[in-house]
């Protein structure tokens, strides 16, 4: 792909993002209410997304912006002991949802990041969250795969192209963290 390439592609996912500007709403909203009531966002992501998920829930417990109170939300995906114990004795698939099962409480905001939507863990945590009463949140790609169905709001990025599809969601977790500050002292 030539450089000229990249950047349209890109810029096209991110103006896509106009097409599911309800589903962005409504995400907003459920992440909003969750932190309003003070329940926290559990969020997971393999690869690119483990990163994304580690970027989200810092720029909450940490800061984005300005200086605010310290927001719950952990990173699924961060703990490597805690990934290698469950992987190996649950299996990978059950690294997400095990964490969830264990960490989550009523109000709680599941937030999966999936360029694909098909990654078993993502899958598995969904349904977790689901089995729990938990709203859930899932940033997807190239079409949401088997997790579009399962989240309770699905932000289907519109493009095949997986880089585009997590600058995209990158994007959205700044915005969020925008309207996040907004309202937060």
């Amino acid at each position: 792909m030539t450089f000229a390439a990249a950047i349209d592609s890109s810029v096209a996912a991110l103006r896509a993002l106009h097409s599911i500007r309800p589903q962005i709403d409504r995400a907003a909203e459920l992440i909003l209410g969750t932190l309003r009531h003070d329940k926290k966002l559990l969020i997971c992501g393999n690869g690119g997304s483990a990163a994304e998920a580690a970027h989200f829930a810092t720029e909450l417990v940490g800061r984005y912006k300005k200086s605010r109170a310290a927001l719950p939300a952990i990173s699924l995906s961060s703990d490597g002991s805690l990934l290698s114990c469950i992987g190996n004795d649950y299996g990978f698939d059950q690294v997400f949802a095990r964490q969830i099962a264990g960490l989550a409480r009523p109000g709680d905001l599941v937030v999966a990041i999936s360029s694909s939507g098909n990654s078993p863990n993502i899958v598995a945590a969904l349904h977790e969250a689901k089995a729990l009463g938990l709203q859930s949140i899932a940033l997807l790609g190239r079409g949401g795969g088997a997790a579009a169905p399962l989240a309770g709001c699905a932000l289907t990025i519109p493009s095949e192209n997986a880089a585009a599809c997590q600058e995209a969601h990158l994007f959205l977790i700044h915005y969020f963290c925008e309207l996040i500050d907004s309202t937060h002292s």
